[in-house]
Protein backbone atom coordinates (compact mmCIF):
# COMPACT_ATOMS: atom_id res chain seq x y z
CA UNK A 1 0.00 0.00 0.00
CA UNK A 2 2.37 2.60 1.75
CA UNK A 3 4.01 4.69 -1.82
CA UNK A 4 2.26 2.59 -4.26
CA UNK A 5 -1.73 2.98 -3.29
CA UNK A 6 -1.20 5.57 -0.62
CA UNK A 7 1.07 8.52 -0.52
CA UNK A 8 2.93 7.60 2.71
CA UNK A 9 4.66 11.33 2.66
CA UNK A 10 1.11 13.01 2.19
CA UNK A 11 0.56 12.85 5.98
CA UNK A 12 3.90 14.58 7.07
CA UNK A 13 2.36 18.24 6.75
CA UNK A 14 -0.61 17.19 9.48
CA UNK A 15 2.17 15.53 12.05
CA UNK A 16 3.60 18.05 14.71
CA UNK A 17 7.22 18.65 14.19
CA UNK A 18 8.14 17.37 17.99
CA UNK A 19 6.46 14.06 16.56
CA UNK A 20 8.32 14.68 13.60
CA UNK A 21 11.82 14.67 15.32
CA UNK A 22 11.11 11.87 17.63
CA UNK A 23 10.20 9.31 14.98
CA UNK A 24 12.28 10.68 12.04
CA UNK A 25 14.00 6.99 11.77
CA UNK A 26 10.85 5.32 11.88
CA UNK A 27 7.50 7.04 10.40
CA UNK A 28 5.71 4.54 10.40
CA UNK A 29 5.49 3.85 13.30
CA UNK A 30 3.47 7.08 14.42
CA UNK A 31 0.48 6.25 15.63
CA UNK A 32 -2.62 7.35 13.68
CA UNK A 33 0.29 8.01 11.04
CA UNK A 34 -2.44 6.04 8.61
CA UNK A 35 -5.19 7.47 8.70
CA UNK A 36 -4.05 10.93 7.76
CA UNK A 37 -2.87 9.80 4.49
CA UNK A 38 -4.51 10.34 1.02
CA UNK A 39 -4.21 8.17 -2.35
CA UNK A 40 -0.94 8.27 -4.15
CA UNK A 41 -2.00 10.42 -7.87
CA UNK A 42 -3.99 7.89 -10.06
CA UNK A 43 -3.72 4.86 -7.76
CA UNK A 44 -7.63 4.76 -7.24
CA UNK A 45 -8.89 4.60 -10.71
CA UNK A 46 -6.05 2.58 -11.42
CA UNK A 47 -7.09 0.07 -9.01
CA UNK A 48 -10.42 0.17 -10.58
CA UNK A 49 -9.24 -0.63 -13.96
CA UNK A 50 -7.24 -3.25 -12.83
CA UNK A 51 -10.38 -5.06 -10.99
CA UNK A 52 -12.54 -5.09 -14.34
CA UNK A 53 -9.33 -7.62 -15.76
CA UNK A 54 -7.37 -9.19 -12.84
CA UNK A 55 -8.05 -10.59 -9.17
CA UNK A 56 -6.84 -8.15 -7.65
CA UNK A 57 -5.49 -8.16 -3.85
CA UNK A 58 -4.09 -5.22 -1.68
CA UNK A 59 -0.44 -7.13 0.16
CA UNK A 60 0.93 -4.95 2.60
CA UNK A 61 3.16 -4.84 5.68
CA UNK A 62 1.41 -3.00 8.66
CA UNK A 63 4.64 -2.01 11.08
CA UNK A 64 5.43 -4.22 13.97
CA UNK A 65 5.94 -1.13 16.04
CA UNK A 66 2.48 0.58 15.51
CA UNK A 67 -0.31 -0.79 17.04
CA UNK A 68 -2.78 1.43 15.15
CA UNK A 69 -1.51 0.96 11.51
CA UNK A 70 -3.37 -2.59 11.24
CA UNK A 71 -6.54 -1.05 11.79
CA UNK A 72 -5.83 2.23 10.31
CA UNK A 73 -4.74 0.26 6.76
CA UNK A 74 -8.46 -1.47 6.85
CA UNK A 75 -10.20 1.59 7.57
CA UNK A 76 -7.71 3.31 4.51
CA UNK A 77 -9.35 0.61 1.97
CA UNK A 78 -12.86 1.05 3.41
CA UNK A 79 -12.51 4.65 2.86
CA UNK A 80 -10.99 4.77 -0.60
CA UNK A 81 -12.01 1.33 -1.97
CA UNK A 82 -15.01 -0.01 -0.34
CA UNK A 83 -16.65 -2.05 -2.54
CA UNK A 84 -13.30 -3.31 -4.98
CA UNK A 85 -11.25 -4.15 -2.20
CA UNK A 86 -13.69 -5.54 0.49
CA UNK A 87 -12.22 -8.69 2.34
CA UNK A 88 -9.28 -8.32 -0.02
CA UNK A 89 -6.61 -6.50 1.97
CA UNK A 90 -3.65 -9.19 3.29
CA UNK A 91 -1.45 -8.10 6.15
CA UNK A 92 2.30 -10.09 5.73
CA UNK A 93 5.59 -9.34 6.77
CA UNK A 94 6.54 -12.27 4.47
CA UNK A 95 5.16 -11.28 0.51
CA UNK A 96 6.69 -14.03 -0.56
CA UNK A 97 4.46 -16.37 0.66
CA UNK A 98 1.40 -14.98 -1.16
CA UNK A 99 0.76 -16.13 -4.51
CA UNK A 100 -0.38 -14.48 -7.83
CA UNK A 101 1.05 -13.39 -11.14
CA UNK A 102 2.23 -9.64 -10.26
CA UNK A 103 3.06 -8.07 -7.53
CA UNK A 104 3.42 -4.23 -7.48
CA UNK A 105 5.64 -2.86 -5.00
CA UNK A 106 8.10 0.03 -4.55
CA UNK A 107 10.78 -2.29 -2.68
CA UNK A 108 12.05 -5.40 -2.47
CA UNK A 109 11.74 -5.84 1.23
CA UNK A 110 8.98 -7.83 3.68
CA UNK A 111 9.78 -10.73 1.00
CA UNK A 112 9.20 -9.23 -2.36
CA UNK A 113 11.82 -9.84 -3.48
CA UNK A 114 11.66 -13.81 -3.32
CA UNK A 115 7.88 -13.50 -4.32
CA UNK A 116 7.26 -16.48 -7.38
CA UNK A 117 5.23 -14.36 -9.95
CA UNK A 118 7.03 -10.97 -11.42
CA UNK A 119 7.61 -7.79 -9.42
CA UNK A 120 6.31 -4.64 -10.93
CA UNK A 121 8.52 -2.74 -8.98
CA UNK A 122 6.60 0.79 -8.84
CA UNK A 123 8.43 3.98 -8.81
CA UNK A 124 11.22 2.67 -10.76
CA UNK A 125 12.01 2.51 -14.29
CA UNK A 126 9.29 1.68 -16.85
CA UNK A 127 6.77 1.81 -13.89
CA UNK A 128 6.92 5.64 -12.79
CA UNK A 129 3.84 5.89 -11.87
CA UNK A 130 -0.07 4.37 -11.93
CA UNK A 131 -0.46 5.26 -15.99
CA UNK A 132 2.67 3.19 -17.25
CA UNK A 133 1.93 -0.39 -14.72
CA UNK A 134 -1.96 -0.22 -16.16
CA UNK A 135 -0.66 0.42 -19.26
CA UNK A 136 2.02 -2.53 -18.99
CA UNK A 137 -0.53 -4.90 -16.98
CA UNK A 138 -3.04 -4.63 -20.01
CA UNK A 139 -1.10 -5.30 -22.64
CA UNK A 140 0.50 -8.18 -20.83
CA UNK A 141 -3.36 -9.44 -20.71
CA UNK A 142 -3.95 -9.10 -23.64
CA UNK A 143 -0.30 -11.27 -24.93
CA UNK A 144 -1.14 -13.87 -22.66
CA UNK A 145 -5.33 -14.40 -23.54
Amino acid sequence: MDNVLVDFRSAFPLLDETVKEKFKDNMDDIEGIFSLMKPMKNAIKSFEILAKHFDVYILSTSPWDNPTAASEKVAWVKKYLPELAYKRLILSHNKHLNTGHYLIDDRLANGVDRFSGEHIHFGQKNFENWNLVVNYLLKKETIDD
